[in-house]
């Protein structure tokens, strides 16, 4: 199985035996994001990590709490009986022995890593002061995560790297750290595109989102980044690589984006891709989107 961290696994037991002390608390869980985003690398307090973490890998889009606090940075808290009818299927596999269940994003460096989920025996009132406890102790295990992450010896993560399905087509490109650089970034794209006979209005959206990202690179990593697009069946996928940010640890606001990977660019990302998603590792950050079909 693969690992969003390398050499993880003790940030990762730590996490869980933090968490475990958590008042009222008989079971945790534990998500980090990978792949873009697209699923979750899940573990739990029940499982066999004595020797090496024991992780199931997870659609990041199935509908249940902790899955929600990853996409959205939400915290999602309350009794059974309170969830059961937002995630009946959900509530209804769990142990008659819990009682209530929070869920709350993982942050690092700004950006969400993951999240916990912790299984209550014991009723809980969560109020808004609870709820900032949860969610500073989130951010404690984030800048614990990020320092690891930025402590490992990595492979290259360069687009040029990525693997093309057969029979896909692929086209990959710079854009230097320059906000004068994004207008010959979507021009090039939209050329790119039209010339593989994509229609008018998914080269248009292709190109609108791409600003956003390539933007929010330039302006707020303050370096230039990388641009992959991807053709295959009629599903477009595109990339975009840049530095991350330095920062070890990020603020937490109630007020805050929770779709902001580099700000506000990814409100538009969500409302006009199919799919999106981003990943944070030791070497920086990777965002795609898709346009067609589900």
């Amino acid at each position: 199985m693969s690992r969003p961290v390398p050499d993880a696994d003790t940030w990762v037991r730590s996490a869980l035996a933090r968490l475990g002390q958590v008042p009222g608390v008989h079971r945790v869980g534990l998500a980090l994001a990978e792949g873009g985003g697209r699923r979750l690398l899940f573990s739990a307090s029940d499982r066999d990590n004595e020797r090496r973490v024991d992780w199931c890998e997870v659609d990041a889009y199935e509908d249940v709490p902790l899955n929600h606090s990853v996409r959205t940075g939400e915290a999602v808290a309350g009794s059974l009986d309170d969830l059961a009818g937002r995630y009946p299927e959900f509530i209804g596999r769990q142990s008659p022995t819990t009682r209530a269940l929070a869920s709350v994003p993982i942050l690092a460096a700004g950006h969400i890593q993951g999240g916990y989920a912790l299984f209550y025996d014991t009723p809980q009132r969560f109020d808004r002061p609870r709820l900032t406890e949860l969610e500073a102790l989130a951010d404690r295990l984030g800048a614990d995560l990020r320092r690891v992450q930025r402590a490992t010896t990595h492979a290259s993560r360069s687009l040029d790297d990525a693997p093309v399905p057969s029979g896909a087509l692929a086209a990959t490109f710079s854009v230097t750290a320059d906000p004068r650089a994004v207008a010959p970034a979507r021009h090039h794209v939209r050329r790119t595109l039209s010339g593989w006979g994509v229609d008018d209005d998914t080269v248009d959206d292709a190109v609108l989102c791409l600003s956003e990202l390539v933007t929010n690179a330039i302006i707020h990593c303050g370096s230039g980044c990388q641009v992959r697009v991807v053709l295959d069946r009629g599903v477009l996928t595109t990339t975009v690589r840049d530095a991350g940010s330095s920062v070890v640890a990020g603020l937490r606001s109630a007020t805050a984006d929770p779709l902001a990977v580099h700000g506000r660019g990814l409100r538009l990302v969500d409302a006009v891709a199919t799919r999106w998603g981003s990943e944070l590792d030791a070497g920086g950050m990777t965002v795609w989107f898709m346009l067609g079909p589900a």
